[in-house]
C-alpha cells in the first residue's frame, strides 16, 4: 500500500539486504509492444493510504487523485507474464512429522509477491518455531515506505515464539547469552532469496528480544509460557512499543538511528497465524485478511473468514474507535472513512503521527540529529489532533480448531482482497488444488444470448490443468487477469504487468499472498 499522507510526505528507504539473528534458514519490460489502452474508468482511485476506493463512502478524498487517460503501448508474451510472476514464488514442503510425537498440521505452503510500488512496500514471513511446536505465517502491508513492515516481519515471530517458550527454555537462552555460548535457536525461517532482513539492526533486535524475555522471567506467572491467543496479542503490543522507545532513544550509529525512525513513522498492517497442535490461532491488525477453504461432504467449498478488516466498514470498529475519544471528537475522528481524514487501516503497527504527543513529534525530529530531507520526514499532524493515541497494534485474536474438512488457508494483503472476494479466492485455490475447474456464477441478466454463448465457448476451451504450479501465484494471476465475466484475460493481465512503476500503483496494490495447506493426517488424527 501507499503511505497515508500525499506524495511529498511519503519517504522510503533503500532497499538494503538485511539478517535475522538465531536464525536456521534453509520489472521484466515488453520487447515488443502492441496497442492496448487503459482507460481511466479501470484505474485504481488513490486514497490518501493507497487503498483502493470501494464506492461504498459515496464520496471522494481530498486526497483522492484520478488516474489520466494513457495510451500505451506495451505487450508482455507469455513467457514474460510468468518471469514476472513468479519472481518471488516460494514453494515449500513440510516433513509429515515434527520430531516432537505428532503429525504436523501443515503438509506444506506456497507464497509470492508481486509489487506496485517502487520498492515492494508488503513483506511476509514463514518460519518453525524450534523450542515449541507449531509454525508461523505473516503478511506485513507497509505505508509510507516499506521500514515497519520490514521491521515487524522480522521481528515479530520471535516475540511470538519466546511468548509460547517455558521458563525453562528461556533460562537456557539467559544462560548461553550471559556465558557466551550458542544461543538454541528459536526459528526455523523458510526465505526466499528476494527476502531482505536489517543487518545493521540485528544487535538491537537481538537485544531488545532479551531484554523481554527476561521481563518474562522474571514474572512469576509465565510457568510454561503464554497460550497462543495470549502470546499473539502481547508479542504485537510489545513489538510495537519497542518500536516507538527505539526512535526515542540514542543508538549506536546514524544508520541504526535512521532505520528505527523510519520504522517508527512509517506504519504496516500485519496479519499473523500460528498453526500448532491446538490448531490455527490467527492475529490481525488492520486488513490484511485470513481466510480457511472449507470443502464439504459433498464436494463443495466455502470460504471461512477468521479476520475482520479493522477500516471504516467495519462498524464494531469504528465504534470501538470513537468510544475512546470525548463525545465533542465524535465528528471529526473518523473522516471521509479515514482516521482523523489521513489513515486507512484503524490499527497498525509504528505510524507514531497517530500515537505520540504532537511535544513528542517535535522533540524526536528536531533533537535526533537525523538529515529529515534526506528520510522525506516532515513535521507534520493530522487534523483534530487533540487526544493521542489514536491508532494501536492491538490485534484481534480469533482461534479455530482444525477439522477434516478444514484444507487450506489464505493468508493476504488487501492488494487481492482490492481484486476478489473471500468466495472467489477460495475457489480459486481449490480448482488450483483438485484439478476441477469451478465456474464462477455468471448472472444472466449481465448478457445477451450471443454473450452468453461466447462465455461458454471460452469456458469449453479454458477447461485446461492450470498454468502455475505454485496456488499463491494462480491468486495473483487471477487476482489480475479476471474480466467483467470472470475469465482470464490474457491481454488485460499482459497491460496490468507491464505497466511503469509510476503508473502501476494507480491501477493495482502491492500484492502478497501465502497459502498454507493442512496436513489430512494430523487432522484425522486431532479429532
Amino acid at each position: 500500500m501507499s503511505g497515508y499522507l500525499c506524495s511529498r510526505l511519503l519517504f522510503f528507504t533503500g532497499g538494503r539486504h538485511l539478517s535475522s539473528f538465531f536464525a536456521a534458514s534453509q520489472h521484466v519490460l515488453p520487447d515488443k509492444l502492441s496497442r492496448t489502452c487503459l482507460l481511466p474508468s479501470q484505474a485504481r482511485s488513490f486514497t490518501s493510504r493507497g487503498g483502493r476506493s470501494d464506492g461504498n463512502s459515496g464520496q471522494e478524498g481530498e486526497n483522492t487523485l484520478c488516474a489520466p487517460r494513457h495510451e500505451m503501448d506495451f505487450q508482455l508474451s507469455r513467457l514474460q507474464i510468468d518471469a514476472v510472476l513468479r519472481a518471488n514464488e516460494q514453494s515449500v514442503r513440510i516433513p509429515e512429522f515434527d520430531g516432537r510425537g505428532g503429525p504436523s498440521p501443515v503438509l506444506r505452503f506456497e507464497s509470492n509477491q508481486l509489487s506496485a510500488n517502487t520498492p515492494l512496500e508488503d513483506r511476509r514471513s514463514s518460519a518453525n518455531c524450534l523450542q515449541t511446536r507449531g509454525m508461523l505465517f505473516g503478511v506485513f502491508d507497509g505505508h509510507g515506505g516499506h521500514a515497519c513492515a520490514q521491521a515487524v516481519s522480522e521481528r515479530l515471530p520471535y516475540y511470538i515464539a519466546v511468548s509460547l517458550m517455558a521458563e525453562s527454555v528461556l533460562e537456557d537462552l539467559e544462560v548461553a547469552m550471559e556465558t557466551l555460548r550458542p544461543v538454541p535457536p528459536i526459528l526455523q525461517w523458510y526465505k526466499h532469496h528476494n527476502d531482505y532482513n536489517y543487518r545493521e539492526s540485528a544487535a538491537l533486535y537481538v537485544d531488545h528480544l532479551r531484554v523481554y524475555w527476561q521481563e518474562l522471567l522474571a514474572s512469576e506467572e509465565h510457568g510454561d509460557g503464554m497460550r497462543p491467543t495470549d502470546a499473539l496479542s502481547y508479542a504485537f503490543q510489545r513489538l510495537d512499543t519497542d518500536l516507538s522507545l527505539e526512535a526515542q532513544v540514542p543508538l549506536a550509529n546514524d544508520l541504526m538511528r535512521n532505520t528505527a525512525i523510519q520504522a517508527a513513522f512509517a506504519g504496516c498492517t500485519a496479519c499473523v497465524a500460528h498453526v500448532g497442535p491446538e490448531g490455527v490461532h490467527v492475529a490481525n491488525a488492520g486488513d490484511c485478511r485470513a481466510v480457511l477453504g472449507v470443502q464439504e461432504d459433498d464436494g463443495s467449498w466455502s470460504a471461512l473468514p477468521l479476520t475482520q478488516d479493522h477500516n471504516a466498514t467495519n462498524v464494531t470498529e469504528l465504534e470501538r474507535i470513537r468510544r475512546q475519544h470525548p463525545a465533542s471528537e465524535r465528528q471529526t475522528v473518523i473522516v471521509d472513512d479515514r482516521l482523523l481524514g489521513v489513515l486507512m487501516p484503524l490499527r497498525a503497527f509504528g505510524d507514531v503521527r497517530f500515537k505520540w504527543s504532537r511535544e513528542l513529534q517535535q522533540s524526536v525530529l528536531e533533537n535526533g540529529d537525523s538529515d529529515l530531507e534526506a528520510l522525506n520526514l516532515y513535521q507534520y499532524a493530522p487534523p483534530n489532533y487533540l487526544t493521542p493515541p489514536y491508532l494501536e497494534a492491538t490485534p484481534e485474536v480469533t482461534y479455530h480448531r482444525l477439522r477434516p474438512q478444514d484444507r487450506f488457508l489464505i493468508l493476504a494483503s488487501d492488494g487481492l482482497w482490492d481484486e476478489m472476494n473471500n468466495d472467489e479466492a477460495v475457489r480459486l485455490v481449490a480448482e488450483h488444488l483438485t484439478g476441477i475447474h469451478l465456474q464462477a456464477p455468471v448472472s444472466a441478466s449481465q448478457l445477451n444470448l450471443g454473450q452468453m454463448q461466447q462465455l461458454l465457448l471460452r469456458r469449453r476451451a479454458r477447461a485446461t490443468p492450470a498454468l502455475d504450479l505454485n496456488g499463491a501465484t494462480h491468486l495473483i494471476r487471477h487476482a489480475l487477469g479476471t474480466n467483467e465475466y470472470g475469465e482470464m484475460d490474457q491481454e488485460r493481465l499482459a497491460t496490468m504487468l507491464a505497466l511503469p512503476s509510476d503508473l502501476a500503483r494507480m491501477y493495482r496494490d502491492d500484492i502478497t499472498v501465502t497459502v498454507i495447506y493442512f496436513n489430512p493426517n494430523f487432522n484425522k488424527t486431532n479429532n
